[in-house]
C-alpha cells in the first residue's frame, strides 16, 4: 500500500492542471486587452512629435540663418551656412525656397509643398491634418510664422 502511495503522489506532479492553464491564459488576456490600446496610442504620440521635431528644426534653421545674416552686415541676400550651402534671403530670415535649403530635412521622413510662397512639411507618408508650415517674413519687424496642426496624426 505504501509503494502505491507514492507512486500516486509522483504522477500527480507532472504537469499543470487545466485550470491552473486557464487562469494564466485569462490572465495574459486581461493584460493585453489593456495594452493594446497604449500602444495605438503611442503611434499617434509618435506622429505628433515627429511634426513637432520639424517645428523645432523650422525654428533652429530660421533663427540660425537670421543670426548668419546679421553677422554678415544685414544687407545679403543669400547667406552660407554650413552644410547647406548658400539660403536665400527675404526680410532677414529664409525665403521659401531658402527654408528648404536651411532646414535639410530628410527626404525619406519628410515631403515638402510649396503653395503661395508658404512651405508646408509632412510626415511620409502623408496624413491629412499632420503638418507644419513656414511661411516667410513680410517686413524686417515681422518675422517668419511656423505653425504645426496635429489634429489628424
Amino acid at each position: 500500500m505504501n509503494k502505491s502511495i507514492r507512486r500516486f503522489k509522483q504522477s500527480t506532479q507532472a504537469g499543470f492542471t487545466l485550470i491552473e492553464l486557464v487562469v494564466v491564459i485569462v490572465i495574459l488576456g486581461i493584460l493585453a486587452a489593456t495594452a493594446i490600446p497604449r500602444f495605438i496610442d503611442m503611434a499617434t504620440q509618435a506622429r505628433t512629435a515627429k511634426i513637432s521635431a520639424a517645428r523645432g528644426a523650422l525654428q533652429s534653421a530660421a533663427a540660425l540663418a537670421h543670426a548668419q545674416w546679421v553677422l554678415t552686415g544685414s544687407s545679403a541676400a543669400t547667406v552660407s551656412m554650413e552644410g547647406t550651402g548658400n539660403v536665400d534671403i527675404a526680410f532677414g530670415y529664409p525665403s521659401a525656397a531658402g527654408i528648404l535649403n536651411a532646414v535639410n530635412l530628410s527626404a525619406t521622413d519628410y515631403s515638402n509643398v510649396t503653395t503661395a510662397g508658404v512651405v508646408s512639411f509632412s510626415e511620409v507618408p502623408a496624413r491629412a491634418n499632420c503638418f507644419v508650415t513656414y511661411t516667410p517674413a513680410t517686413s524686417l519687424t515681422v518675422p517668419p510664422a511656423i505653425a504645426q496642426t496635429t489634429g489628424g496624426c
